[in-house]
């Protein structure tokens, strides 16, 4: 869709839930985790052609894609056993890098714009929060230290800030810091938000929210997404015709 939420369409036909679907940089593949045949994977789709195919020859689930900034390779978690992982996956050679290891969760890795590091969240230490490493998987640093837990972290076009979700007192919130974890700002908090997806220029944020829907029984909610500019200001709903989740910003298109 347009990112006001008109021209809307769908690229899957729904039979199987598709989720976190991410941007090549050329704006002609997306990839996203599908749930096709009951085998939670990262699929590839090529939008020109509308062909679908299976990313790696992993054991178990694989979830969180995002695509290098040269568009070569794709980043994601493996799971395995009770740990999960963060691996590349060369494009060409389809060859997997393993670039984290140990006991814990490794999960949703975000490349920083110029591809020398990566962000991502994980429960390694005990506590579910964010870490900065080389792209090669060296220099690992934990960045996140305020009062709960951190998610869906997202690296900035203009490389200056990191955005994230955070759980904390039972609440949810979007917000951003710097990639050394200082300066830390809550934009928007709510029952349940997640997801955030950087526009090209660095200066708005869309993300998802969950909200009560009730129905006739009074259970249900509805998810929506909604978008806000990095200073917490000027939120608004993205109208789509059905409820929506994991925005993704695509790059600059031509």
């Amino acid at each position: 869709m347009d990112q006001d939420g008109e021209n809307h369409r769908f690229l899957t036909d729904g039979r199987f839930q598709a989720l976190t679907p991410r941007w090549h940089p050329n704006a002609q593949q997306i990839a996203f985790m599908s749930y096709a045949n009951n085998q939670p994977r990262v699929f590839l789709f090529n939008l020109e052609t509308g062909r679908q195919e299976p990313l790696g020859s992993f054991a178990g689930m694989t979830l969180s894609p995002r695509f290098a900034p040269d568009g070569r390779s794709v980043i994601l978690s493996s799971t395995r056993g009770g740990d999960a992982n963060i691996f590349s996956v060369d494009l060409a050679t389809r060859q997997e890098r393993q670039l984290t290891s140990g006991g814990g969760l490794d999960v949703s890795p975000s490349y920083s714009p110029d591809g020398t590091q990566i962000v991502f969240n994980s429960d390694r230490g005990g506590d579910q929060q964010l870490y900065v490493m080389e792209a090669g998987g060296g220099g690992l640093r934990r960045i996140s230290f305020g009062r709960g837990r951190y998610a869906t972290p997202v690296w900035s076009p203009r490389g200056d800030l990191i955005a994230f979700t955070r759980i904390a007192g039972g609440q949810f919130a979007i917000g951003v810091m710097r990639p050394d974890g200082g300066g830390e700002r809550i934009l928007s908090e709510g029952w349940g938000m997640e997801g955030p997806t950087f526009a090209p220029n660095g200066r708005v944020l869309m993300f998802y929210r969950e909200t009560p829907a009730r129905d006739s029984r009074g259970n249900g909610y509805s998810t929506r997404i909604s978008m806000i500019d990095i200073a917490g200001f000027n939120e608004r709903q993205v109208i789509t015709p059905t409820d929506a989740s994991d925005p993704a910003w695509s790059p600059l298109l031509s």
